[in-house]
């Protein structure tokens, strides 16, 4: 299989894996625990925390290990919603993960307000401004890199810009971190991440916060992670995240991101340029390296691109991972300005660290093929 799903979910790198069954054969104790076997494991948990921070430019007090960056997004907005007044609003953008609009919209329902962005998909910095001279939120919330579209967001000004008034803010950087720098990231007050998104092990992730903001846990139970997240610490799952983050993170040079980008965009020019009837969806000089989005011509609607693309041994995708199995349009393409006929022909194409440009050539013949086969299927042709 060829596989253009990145941005779902990553295979586990060689480097990964190993540290992942090196630690589950050496450190098998429980961290909590006293006796010499859980210290040594909870030296390899401090370790690979102080090794996320150093990647950050953070302190190791200021990461938490959770399950994902749905429980830290889930986290973040029930901690302001029990340190935050009644009436006070969180701003998101319009193009965040489900798991933030709706973990917002749980805690904070009618008191969530959208960050409106442009028509590639970036958020409207002009029209931000405009809202922090009205209103003054209790939380800001923008995704660093967008995970349908790969659009960057202007996450470092936004942070700016918060500090600036005050206003704590959280970055949802899911999608940014492996495939773009980390360091940075750090002086963000709340940054969210997902380990299997750069090469590490699913069901694993972090959350870097404030180490003096006061800290509310939304799972309770034992004192594990000083009392902000309560159970037992997957040390090999973490231990496999950290290695993988550095791994990515030291991939990331100069000439890797070009050479991968210039395959990406070659690409593009051969597609637009052989299938009539595509658009690329967003600024793809503004974008993550590995990810475009292309609104496909239009065909027989009951015959699934991604469904031919599968069965030619290609793994695409038509969006985010967590919501491509609703019918209703995606929510970011929507706030792009998209129809729901547009946003119903858009293929995401996700690429990985070792995707080749003959990979990117095999993936181009298979699009004309099943172009040629559903055009087929159109009256007329």
């Amino acid at each position: 299989m060829n596989y253009f799903d990145f941005n779902a979910t990553t295979p586990v790198c060689e480097e990964a894996l190993n540290a992942w069954v090196e630690t589950a054969r050496q450190f098998p104790g429980n961290p909590s625990s006293l006796h010499r076997v859980g210290r040594r494991a909870d030296h390899v948990l401090e370790e690979s925390r102080a090794l996320i921070a150093n990647c950050l430019d953070c302190l190791p007090g200021e990461i938490l290990f959770t399950s994902g960056a749905t429980e830290s997004n889930n986290m973040v907005f029930h901690f302001f919603s029990r340190r935050l007044s009644e009436d006070a609003e969180v701003w998101i953008s319009a193009v965040e993960h489900p798991c933030v609009q709706r973990s917002a919209s749980r805690w904070f329902g009618s008191k969530v307000r959208t960050i409106p962005v442009t028509e590639s998909g970036v958020v409207d910095m002009s029209a931000f401004s405009s809202m922090l001279q009205q209103s003054t939120p209790g939380l800001v919330s923008v995704m660093a890199a967008n995970n349908e579209t790969g659009m960057l967001q202007p996450w470092q000004e936004v942070r700016d810009l918060c500090q600036s008034h005050g206003i704590p803010f959280h970055c949802d950087a899911a999608q940014w971190l492996g495939k773009m720098p980390a360091r940075g990231l750090g002086k963000c007050d709340f940054v969210s991440a997902a380990a299997h998104k750069f090469s590490g092990p699913k069901g694993c992730g972090f959350l870097k916060l404030p180490a003096d903001c006061g800290w509310i846990p939304l799972i309770v139970g034992g004192g594990q992670e000083d009392g902000r997240r309560a159970g037992t610490e997957n040390v090999q799952s973490i231990r496999a995240m950290a290695v993988a983050l550095q791994t990515r993170n030291n991939q990331l040079t100069p000439e890797f991101l070009d050479r991968q980008n210039r395959a990406r965009l070659d690409f593009l020019a051969d597609v637009l340029d052989s299938i009539p009837g595509t658009a690329v969806v967003g600024d793809p000089n503004k974008s993550l390296w590995n990810t475009l989005m292309i609104q496909m011509p239009e065909t027989d609607c009951r015959q699934r691109w991604v469904v031919k693309l599968d069965k030619a041994g290609f793994a695409v995708s038509s969006g985010s991972a967590c919501s491509s199995g609703e019918e209703k349009p995606s929510m970011v393409l929507t706030a792009m300005g998209l129809s729901p006929s547009e946003a119903g022909r858009a293929l995401r194409f996700s690429a990985g660290w070792d995707t080749s440009t003959d990979d990117w050539n095999a993936l181009l013949l298979a699009l004309k093929k099943v172009h040629d086969e559903l055009m087929e299927s159109v009256p007329g042709n």
